[in-house]
């Protein structure tokens, strides 16, 4: 069976223009809003005390609470997401900045999906336990999508630093 190819009017290349610009903008300005709020909000004693049960039970972090404070922590993480947002960000001026925001982009999912390992309660056991998610274990899975986004990033801007070296 062939399939026959007729080429496109000058609509439909339009809307595949418009489609193909809105598929490479919003998901990193998207990403860039998402890490850019919860880095705004770590500097509040609600998301401080919020995230003090994922770092306390992570084998990676809870060391953490040992030097700093929750608060303290907690700004530490926010400056962390904020800067990493701001380098996602610059991705058309600033292509290889964009590629060190992807990389820590993807550490900060890969570190919260870890969570979902550590911290007790991310299933819901009134309902039987995994695969039911508790709140915390909805909250948390969402980064899987985040982090297949961040790595994309890292891969949109990489190959725009390839096409600048040709």
């Amino acid at each position: 069976m062939s399939v026959i190819h007729q080429p496109l009017g000058p609509s439909a290349v339009r809307a595949r223009s418009v489609l193909t610009t809105a598929g490479t903008l919003l998901p990193r300005y998207g990403l860039v809003a998402v890490i850019a709020w919860i880095g705004a909000m770590k500097f509040t004693s609600y998301e401080a005390q919020g995230i003090e049960p994922l770092v306390a039970n992570s084998p990676l972090m809870s060391w953490m609470y040992g030097i700093f404070s929750v608060t303290t922590f907690s700004a530490l993480l926010g400056v962390l997401e904020l800067v990493t947002a701001a380098l996602l960000a610059v991705r058309p001026w600033f292509p290889r900045a964009s590629a060190v925001g992807s990389v820590l982009a993807i550490g900060l999912f890969v570190a919260t999906i870890s969570f979902m390992f550590t911290t007790p309660g991310v299933s819901e056991a009134s309902a039987g336990g995994f695969p039911v998610l508790s709140a915390t274990g909805q909250f948390l899975v969402k980064d899987l999508a985040l982090l297949g986004i961040s790595v994309w990033t890292l891969l949109d801007a990489l190959s725009i630093r390839a096409a600048q070296r040709r």
